[in-house]
């Protein structure tokens, strides 16, 4: 699987474990940035990783701030992205298989190493379930944003 990562400067630390994790687990990923800890504003590197997911349309995005909803609200706002706020295992399988959930979001204030590989884990091996969440993505899809 191929990944586009970036965070802010609150998630730096769990960026860079998390670019090293998926490395390790034998993904492709373009890592962003931010690279340094200096202030920076989340909605530059969203906007980043969405635009590279919505290019390459068999790539999934990693976003990572303090709480994770400032990255989630702004990759939201482009047609095509579905990003999902995930604090666990099951939420990242529930994003994936009932809304085709392409950008995961998570905070480096709300989880740690641990639970943050159990995420990747739970997302890299859940599929789009189709059938009756398939109707739902596609009216998503048709609102206007």
């Amino acid at each position: 699987m191929k990944f586009y990562v970036a965070t802010d400067h609150a998630g730096i630390d769990l960026k860079d474990y998390t670019v090293e994790l998926l490395k390790d687990k034998g993904h492709e990923v373009v890592d962003l940035g931010p690279f340094s800890k200096d202030r920076v504003d989340y909605p530059d590197y969203a906007l980043k990783v969405s635009e590279s997911v919505l290019a390459d349309k068999n790539s999934q995005g990693i976003l990572i701030c303090g709480s994770g909803i400032g990255m989630s609200i702004v990759a939201n706002r482009h047609r095509g992205i579905r990003a999902a706020l995930c604090h666990d295992a099951y939420t990242a399988t529930v994003a994936r298989g009932h809304n085709d959930a392409n950008v995961l979001c998570f905070g480096d204030r709300i989880i740690g190493k641990g639970v943050c590989e159990s995420i990747i884990d739970a997302w890299c091996v859940s599929n789009f379930d189709g059938g009756r969440h398939a109707q739902r993505v596609a009216k998503i899809e048709a609102i206007n944003a």
